[in-house]
C-alpha cells in the first residue's frame, strides 16, 4: 500500500511540476503603417468673360 501511495505521490509532483510558472516569451512582429499624404487636385475652369460694358456717360458730338 505504500507503493501504491508513493507512485500518487510522485505523479502528482510532476503533474505540479508541470504547471509551474514558465516564462513565456511572446514573439510580436513589428509593422510600420506609412501614411502617405493625399493630395487633392482641383481642376478650375475659368470661363471667358462674355459680358459687354456700354458706356453711357460718353457725350457723342454731331457729324459736321
Amino acid at each position: 500500500m505504500k507503493k501504491v501511495f508513493a507512485i500518487f505521490a510522485i505523479a502528482s509532483m510532476f503533474a505540479v511540476a508541470s504547471c509551474g510558472n514558465k516564462e513565456v516569451k511572446e514573439e510580436t512582429e513589428t509593422i510600420e503603417v506609412v501614411e502617405e499624404p493625399v493630395v487633392e487636385e482641383e481642376i478650375i475652369i475659368e470661363e471667358a468673360d462674355t459680358t459687354a460694358v456700354v458706356d453711357t456717360t460718353a457725350v457723342i458730338e454731331p457729324a459736321q
